[in-house]
């Protein structure tokens, strides 16, 4: 998809202050370039244009170049691909990839694997239903990860233990992998700067992605559900 400027006063005001917009890269908020409303970053996706004018997400929010926010919400990006808001932003053509938000979707998932991963060899999660509960009841933990497609009521049950904050942005499978197993429904993290980082990206998917698959979607049940057992360790990967 390429667009090139428009003139949608509905959808980005003509009204736009260069200067505050760059001052507010180097400040605590952003101003989305649909809503325009200055929020938090943590609660927003940063985008910048390549040599070639395609718009990049930039998920890290490290890449070159003047940075276009866009709330992290599905109907905000949705509407800033059909209404030209890259190319108004960018004061130019902007070639949108039509796959952009399965792009944000993927990128977000992998920056959460990423972040598991790095607690797990930091000696900073554990996963399976009797570590995480001997963590929690032990006040060692700053947020539980679960899968999004295990047992709705074994995923509340451990979360009841303690009141701490729980995501679900990432399937058994993957979770698992993260481990060597073949599942995992719990994933305890330690208090930190991961923990929180983990926190912020499930929240960023939770409001990108389709409503079907964002964390607390109804789970998939299998047979064993995901019980202390169906936790247990699988094979290695």
């Amino acid at each position: 998809m390429t667009t090139g400027p428009v003139d949608d006063a509905a959808a980005v005001p003509a009204a736009v202050d260069a200067a505050a917009d760059e001052a507010e890269e180097r400040g605590p908020l952003r101003r989305c370039m649909m809503t325009r409303e200055r929020l938090a970053k943590e609660r927003m996706l940063r985008f910048v244009l390549s040599p070639s004018r395609e718009v990049v997400p930039d998920l890290a929010e490290r890449l070159p170049g003047r940075g276009m926010w866009l709330s992290a919400e599905a109907d905000v990006i949705e509407r800033a691909m059909s209404r030209g808001a890259f190319a108004k932003a960018a004061r130019g053509l902007a070639h949108v990839p039509p796959d952009l938000r399965q792009m944000i979707e993927d990128g977000l998932r992998a920056r959460i694997r990423d972040l598991v991963g790095f607690a797990r060899r930091a000696g900073q999660a554990v996963s399976g239903w009797q570590a995480a509960r001997e963590w929690l009841q032990a006040g060692r933990v700053g947020l539980v990860v679960q899968a999004s497609d295990g047992s709705e009521a074994e995923r509340a049950r451990l979360v009841g233990l303690r009141q701490v904050p729980a995501v679900a942005p990432l399937p058994a499978s993957e979770l698992g992998a993260l481990f060597g197993r073949d599942r995992a429904v719990h994933v305890a993290i330690a208090p930190g700067r991961l923990a929180d980082r983990i926190a912020v990206e499930a929240a960023r998917l939770a409001g990108v992605a389709p409503a079907g698959r964002r964390e607390g979607a109804a789970p998939q049940r299998g047979g064993r559900g995901d019980s202390a057992a169906g936790d247990g360790p699988g094979r290695a990967e």
